[in-house]
């Protein structure tokens, strides 16, 4: 059992932002953190596999879980639940683990109130448009998902002031690199380091 308790970082942006790409590459340069895996009731998209990107559950399924208390967050966006398993977080921290998470700004907001230390980044596109490109890219999107998800956005905006961090994804790995120097950074604060051990040996 570690000493040292592991670091929360949570990483959240705006839907069709590249987050799943650039958190890819976070892990690259940090294999040590744990990808912290949600549960949601959606379905899973083209390459996308059960317990590795998400846990893939029926709406039953999701709802039990929230019945045994076995959730430290769930919400509810779209038509799909999404939720973070205490499992997932605990245990690993504990053992001096850094877990990373990735959420919407509700499920954030709600980890950043359970854990005050946690690290929160919130990732923007270069501009809106360039957004809205992307997101007719995916061509899994209609019209009127489109116009919802910018309402999404729109209203998800007024919660960026309330992150620790704010990168700009212009380039998926210089993004991944300004996490990972975040997160290094903040390894470095004082109140992150065991420094009475140093004298104690």
């Amino acid at each position: 059992m570690s000493d040292k308790q592991g670091m929360l970082i949570v990483v959240s942006g705006f839907s069709g932002v590249g987050k799943g790409t650039v958190v890819q590459l976070v892990f690259e340069s940090l294999p040590n953190i744990q990808f912290s895996i949600s549960c949601t009731t959606r379905k899973p998209r083209s390459g996308e596999e059960n317990g590795v990107n998400y846990f893939f559950l029926s709406e039953e399924e999701f709802e039990q879980k929230i019945a045994n208390d076995e959730f430290v967050e769930y919400t509810k966006t779209f038509t799909n639940y999404y939720g973070t398993l205490k499992s997932e977080i605990d245990k690993p921290l504990k053992q001096g683990v850094d877990v990373l998470l990735e959420l919407n700004v509700v499920g954030a907001r709600r980890i950043k109130e359970m854990y005050p230390d946690s690290v929160t980044v919130f990732i923007t596109p270069p501009s809106i448009a360039a957004l809205k490109a992307r997101l007719i890219g995916r061509g899994s999107e209609t019209q009127d998902s489109i116009e919802r998800r910018l309402r999404e956005i729109e209203n998800e905006s007024k919660d960026i002031e309330k992150y620790d961090y704010c990168v700009t994804n212009n380039i998926a790995r210089t993004c991944a690199d300004e996490i990972v120097n975040i997160i290094r950074s903040e390894h470095l604060k004082v109140s992150r380091q065991n420094l009475k051990n140093l004298f104690n040996e």
